[in-house]
């Protein structure tokens, strides 16, 4: 079932993440979690952004129109699937320096479910006040690496010793993705694929 184990991530997570490891739902199942989850950050930036305004400081909410906004929330949920498959890539791709022999698949299971936290973080942008959305969004963060530390020696059946130094690299390689998504907005905001705001 999609989205099955959502709730084990939050309430017990090492146990969740045996399940996962017991059950392995495939690529498919993972890829559905994904496409699902990815949607509460576009949604709720989208809504946030053209309907409530984004309130930076004093002044008036900024707010974008609504066609500006809905480019940008394809763009965001591009970049945030992107992100999980590289780093479900450099997850698999790294795995053999520190023993393990995980399949594509439990590498995309740990980069979909570790990611979920983050994605959750969508749901503060209803509320659209910059201090609001870091602290939330630092809270997200800092479980994701949580579960990516519990996660790693369960899924990728290692000692937690080099599980421990794995998950840091990977660590490492997400704040790298995070960087080039990045800068990558800022490239595209000088080629002129800049917001619109509302007058």
């Amino acid at each position: 079932m999609i989205l099955n184990h959502l709730w084990g991530l939050y309430t017990h997570p090492r146990q969740e993440w045996q399940s996962i490891e017991q059950t392995h739902e495939g690529v498919g199942a993972s890829l559905a979690h994904i496409l699902i989850i990815a949607l509460i950050p576009t949604i709720c930036g989208f809504f946030a952004s053209s309907y409530i305004g984004w309130s930076i400081g004093a002044g008036d909410p900024i707010k974008l129109t609504q066609g500006s906004a809905a480019k940008m929330a394809v763009a965001m949920y591009a970049a945030l699937i992107a992100g999980v498959f590289l780093l479900a890539y450099l997850a698999h791709w790294m795995a053999k320096t520190f023993g393990a022999k995980p399949s594509f698949t439990q590498a995309i299971e740990l980069s979909a479910y570790t990611a979920t936290p983050l994605f959750m973080v969508g749901f503060a942008t209803l509320y659209p006040e910059l201090w609001f959305v870091m602290l939330v969004g630092l809270a997200g963060i800092a479980y994701s690496v949580y579960l990516l530390y519990s996660g790693v020696p369960i899924i990728m059946n290692i000692p937690e010793e080099r599980g421990f130094i794995y998950a840091s690299s990977l660590v490492t390689c997400g704040l790298v993705l995070l960087v080039a998504i990045l800068a990558s907005s800022v490239i595209l905001w000088n080629l002129g694929f800049g917001p619109s705001y509302v007058g």
